[in-house]
């Protein structure tokens, strides 16, 4: 039964910091979102802060279980690999939109919360920077410093996700696909991450460009 309790508060957590933002959500309406009493609220949670944490954990914890999972590898020139992380993160963010709204508000008044978001955003960093580090020592010339390409690599994704997702999309006048959207920011980052081995290699290895099925395939 707690257990059960915990879930409906959880949820229904999700349902207000969606609905309200986590600024202007109230454990009064949480409590009432699950059909609980105050009271069993604070027998689980004790504020809203400690509500979006648990939250927190439970999405970096399905988040990393979803790729670390996943078959494709982590060799990101070849187009599986780089499309599943592309992937993992579209949905998750699509799954976890109350989540990343509500600590991107709880940032701006905790600083233990803007730590915390700053955490996540070096955690996917350097995740990023060392695949990028290991094409580079592969002998792919890549458009830029590992560090600073995987920053743009965060941003475009984080943005593209916030668009089209948390905001409803631009006026093209036609919904985009999940598809649509993973394919497109695999191509545009696969061609612009790996370019052609450095001059005097004997081999050049699989790029974006060659990889069968990919835009200029044809």
């Amino acid at each position: 039964m707690a257990a059960q309790t915990e879930v409906a508060l959880k949820e229904a957590g999700r349902r207000v910091f969606a609905r309200s933002g986590y600024l202007d959500a109230r454990i009064t309406d949480i409590a009432a979102e699950a059909g609980r009493s105050v009271g069993s609220f604070y027998k689980h949670f004790a504020g809203k802060e400690e509500l979006l944490q648990s939250l927190l954990t439970d999405w970096i914890t399905r988040a990393g279980e979803d790729l670390a999972d996943h078959e494709a590898g982590s060799d990101l020139s070849e187009e599986p690999a780089l499309r599943a992380r592309v992937a993992a993160y579209w949905h998750t963010y699509r799954a976890h939109v109350p989540e990343i709204r509500a600590l991107a508000q709880a940032a701006q008044v905790s600083s233990a919360f803007a730590g915390q978001l700053a955490q996540i955003r070096h955690a996917e960093l350097q995740t990023m920077r060392e695949h990028l580090e290991r094409l580079q020592a592969a002998g792919f010339e890549l458009p830029g410093d590992p560090a600073v390409l995987a920053s743009a690599f965060n941003a475009l994704l984080e943005g593209f996700c916030a668009v089209w997702i948390a905001e409803g999309g631009e006026p093209i006048g036609r919904a985009l696909s999940d598809n649509e959207a993973i394919d497109t920011l695999t191509g545009l980052l696969a061609h612009g991450l790996t370019g052609s081995r450095r001059c005097g290699s004997p081999h050049r290895p699989h790029l974006a460009s060659d990889w069968s099925g990919g835009p200029e395939s044809g």
